[in-house]
């Protein structure tokens, strides 16, 4: 039966059993497995973390690159985010096109409000280049409300608060 010691512990170093697997030999070795100093056989020397490349265990995934010599897809994931900000050069404007959302923050909005403009749009008996035309707003930021996807279309907190006072509806989640 296996040991499990870190080569510290009170039997001084001197067995003859591989403290990985319990095998009695004359031919130990140490080896560094999971972090912890061991004594173990041939068969077991494999598992010598020391050896593998870079120093990276062979379990759990942890490697940072694969068989293959290739990157892991969480190290080529964070290159190309990397790669993507250096391009930018520190240009804000890349990052920050659209709706200032300093001056005019998009508030949390309830499950569904792409269906309540909608609906209360229609029972007005408008059309979104009418609505649009009467709040002065752009009639694919309405559209954008109505099809749910507000925050992907940079609309801003302003154009909501207008089709809650005009169509007479909360959107607001508060």
């Amino acid at each position: 039966m296996p040991k499990y010691s870190t080569g510290g512990g009170g039997g001084g170093n001197d067995g003859d059993s591989c403290e990985l697997c319990g095998r009695s030999t004359s031919k130990l070795r140490r080896a560094n497995v999971a972090g912890a100093d061991l004594l173990v056989c041939p068969d077991c020397a494999p598992h010598d973390d020391s050896q593998h490349k870079g120093g990276q265990s062979s379990s759990g995934g942890s490697s940072s690159s694969s068989s293959d010599g290739k990157p892991n897809r969480k190290k080529r994931a964070a290159q190309r985010q990397a790669k993507m900000y250096d391009q930018a050069k520190g240009d804000s404007k890349h990052w920050e096109k659209g709706t200032n959302y300093e001056k005019d923050r998009l508030p949390y909005l309830v499950s569904d409000y792409g269906d309540v403009v909608a609906d209360a749009r229609q029972e007005a008996g408008l059309t979104v280049e009418e609505l649009a035309a009467e709040l002065d707003a752009e009639e694919s930021d309405v559209d954008a409300v109505e099809q749910g996807r507000a925050t992907r279309a940079d609309v801003g907190g302003s154009l909501i608060r207008s089709l809650e006072e005009r169509l007479g509806v909360t959107l607001v989640d508060e």
